[in-house]
């Protein structure tokens, strides 16, 4: 057995070239057509299964297009850094599972603002092969001045020379959120769109993929009690 593994535990070093190298297929280019179906994935891990949501919107997060709720296993375990290894599969198959395809996919976690600049939103993105925004309550890597507390107030997210990010406070007074590339997006059209769909501190899809997320969280758990 290899030092400082345990049965049953990933290869991290393969799996940190991996990321290396699905991450050189992260295309950051402009849109190439206005958006008109939105959606918002979540994911909400209990034991050793997931529920993924997919909520599909129109171009302004206001009216439900549809909604979708997928039930997998999940046999990754939980590594800060690898996060997507064992969300991104349940991601993706919920938003398969849409009627439509959405124009635009955001994904409650990183993109590009990740040590190997390959998070949730970019392994989401490239598996699907749709312009994809990562929108995250918090910061994995790297350093910012804190933004104004005005709504649309921003700051870049830096680490050593690059930006990777955009820390934007999407609504007055609230934490901000942390916005970067996940894929075939601009990380200035990112920033436009999250706000745009933002009437709250996240994006309207991903709230209400993730209000949803939690609903079949506990009927799930009410009927197993």
């Amino acid at each position: 057995m290899t030092a400082g593994k345990t049965p049953g535990r990933p290869d991290l070093d393969q799996l940190r070239a991996l990321q290396r190298e699905l991450a050189a297929q992260v295309i950051e280019r402009p849109l190439t057509h206005e958006p008109q179906v939105v959606a918002g994935a979540d994911v909400h891990i209990a034991g050793g299964e997931a529920v993924a949501v997919a909520v599909a919107t129109d171009a302004d997060g206001l009216m439900v297009r549809e909604v979708r709720e997928l039930w997998r296993l999940v046999d990754f375990p939980y590594i800060p850094g690898f996060l997507s290894f064992r969300e991104a599969p349940a991601i993706v198959d919920a938003v398969n599972s849409l009627e439509a395809m959405p124009n635009l996919l955001f994904v409650d976690g990183q993109g590009r603002a990740h040590p190997r600049r390959f998070g949730l939103a970019c392994h989401v993105g490239v598996m699907l092969g749709i312009p994809t925004i990562g929108v995250a309550k918090s910061k994995l890597v790297g350093r910012y001045a804190e933004p104004g507390r005005e709504r649309g107030s921003t700051a870049p997210l830096v680490d050593g020379t690059e930006t990777i990010g955009m820390v934007v406070r999407t609504k007055t007074g609230a934490p901000p959120v942390f916005v970067s590339v996940g894929n075939l997006i601009t990380l200035e059209e990112a920033v436009v769109w999250t706000l745009r769909l933002s009437r709250d501190r996240i994006p309207d899809p991903t709230l209400r993929a993730h209000q949803q997320a939690q609903r079949a969280l506990a009927t799930r758990r009410a009927r197993e009690s």
